[in-house]
């Protein structure tokens, strides 16, 4: 059995993931707290995003950043 999609909206047209209706066609999604917004990652996707599974508490939204982002090119 395969799980759907969540629909992602993003409002950053920029970004190599965009879709038509601001749909997001990334693959995955990355989300991290803004205190590790500065980390420099080679990939968006990279393992080490993933591998390392830790875990963060974020109390609002505002505090949260998208690691997906890949500008176009």
């Amino acid at each position: 059995m395969t799980t759907a999609k969540p629909l992602v909206k993003c409002s950053v047209s920029n970004c190599h993931f965009w879709g038509e209706q601001n749909l997001c066609r990334a693959e995955e999604i990355v989300i991290e707290i803004d205190q590790h917004a500065g980390s420099r990652y080679m990939e968006e996707y990279a393992e080490e995003l993933t591998a390392n599974n830790h875990h963060d508490h974020a109390g609002t939204s505002s505090a949260t950043c998208c690691l997906t982002f890949k500008p176009n090119a």
